[in-house]
């Protein structure tokens, strides 16, 4: 075989293969024929005219995202800066448009969410702007839909992921927030100490008044063993004066009782003159004899009793 032959076979070959080319899934290869826009092509394989036909570029048909970070004020005079994230992707029947139409859509889009966030957000207080992140979005989104569907862009999405307020309002909102939460707790341990106040004064007048109670129970209680104690002396015959003086006497002996059956116990005896502690003695002897005659007395009426039995 001549080597002309050869080298016209191996050129064949070399065209034919150059002929061919392949296109990833979501992607879409544009083909032009002596430098003018001939076709789209989509995934797969395909052929082209080596030497006439050519791929000036390929597109993703991907959903893509760009982030735009913005700087700007809002009403009360505060500089914030937003994070506008934007998610979009080339329209499948608009590729032509999408290739030529713009070098740089990124740019693009940039450009529009700027002025969309600086005439949105200076309407807005600060407050405001975090309530009310998602009509900026929504505002942001309107506004580029109807712009790039002419260049060939669908946007999915937009969405603003942050926020960023200067670091000394950051600081004074904290403080606010701070002070504000002081003060609802201060107002509830006041609350709360209130209501143990009142709490505690019920509780107190509750236990006065029984205390109360049960002193005057306790009084009339012993008004009326004091009356009966009487009445029993009278009959026996001892006067008022000589049974109150015995009663006194039979309490002070139960008292000293009382005191020497606990231990580590103290007795004060006030001082007092010879003419006082010689009354005294008289009046416990006087006691002692009619505690005496009542016991006789008492013998006698229990044996005449007996004997009339």
């Amino acid at each position: 075989m001549p080597i002309l032959s050869i080298i016209l076979i191996v050129f064949g070959l070399f065209i034919l293969i150059s002929g061919l080319f392949t296109v990833k899934q979501q992607t879409a290869a544009i083909v032009e024929r002596f430098g003018k826009f001939h076709s789209i092509r989509q995934s797969g394989l395909h052929l082209k005219i080596p030497l006439v036909d050519r791929i000036s570029g390929r597109l993703s048909l991907k959903i893509q995202q760009l982030d735009v970070i913005v700087e700007t004020k809002t009403k009360d005079d505060v500089f914030v800066r937003l994070k506008v994230s934007v998610q979009y992707k080339v329209i499948k029947d608009k590729v032509e448009d999408a290739f030529y139409k713009l070098d740089y859509p990124h740019d693009q889009i940039t450009s529009y969410v700027f002025d969309v966030v600086r005439a949105e957000v200076p309407k807005m207080i600060l407050d405001d702007v975090f309530l009310k992140k998602d009509d900026v979005a929504i505002a942001v989104k309107t506004e580029l839909n109807e712009a790039m569907q002419n260049y060939g862009y669908d946007i999915i999405k937009t969405l603003v992921t942050d926020i960023d307020p200067d670091a000394q309002v950051k600081e004074a909102m904290n403080r606010i927030n701070a002070a504000d939460r002081e003060k609802t707790a201060a107002q509830y341990e006041g609350d709360a100490q209130r209501i143990l106040i009142v709490e505690k004064a019920k509780a107190e007048a509750e236990s006065k008044r029984l205390q109360g109670q049960g002193i005057a129970d306790q009084r009339r209680e012993i008004a009326r063993g004091l009356e009966e104690s009487v009445d029993v002396l009278n009959r026996v015959g001892i006067n008022s004066q000589e049974a109150s003086a015995l009663i006194v006497v039979t309490q002070h002996y139960d008292t000293l009782q009382a005191i020497g059956s606990e231990t580590n116990s103290n007795l004060i005896l006030l001082p007092n003159s010879p003419q006082a502690g010689s009354t005294m003695l008289n009046d416990m002897v006087a006691s002692f004899t009619a505690s005496n005659q009542i016991g006789e007395a008492m013998k006698n009426q229990k044996a005449l009793k007996k004997k009339n039995d």
